[in-house]
């Protein structure tokens, strides 16, 4: 489908999306998507290093390994933007009385 756009259609396109958000929304929506591009290339990465097991040969390696894994569950913000880096928090069992 987009192979088949001619560059007129393009521009088109680029036009309406100008018209509809206007071009000063446009760098803040695109600093989202790419915040959100980041954190999710983060959790992937969370996610892949959660499956591979784990074999610490003492407990300083042990350790240092659940030092890593708690850094590495720490989302990145972008440089110098420090206000939006959170940690991930785990899901936590809910007691009812």
């Amino acid at each position: 489908m987009m192979g088949n756009l001619k560059p007129l259609e393009i521009v088109l396109i680029i036009a309406v999306v100008l018209l509809l958000f206007g071009a000063k929304k446009l760098p803040d929506m695109a600093r989202s998507l790419g915040k959100s591009a980041r954190i999710l290339k983060s959790e992937a990465k969370a996610m892949k290093k959660d499956d591979e097991p784990a074999t610490p040969t003492d407990a300083a390696a042990a350790d240092q390994a659940a030092q890593q894994a708690a850094a590495a569950r720490t989302i990145q913000a972008s440089p110098g933007d420090v206000t939006s880096s959170r940690p991930v928090s785990e899901a936590k069992p809910t007691t009812q009385s």
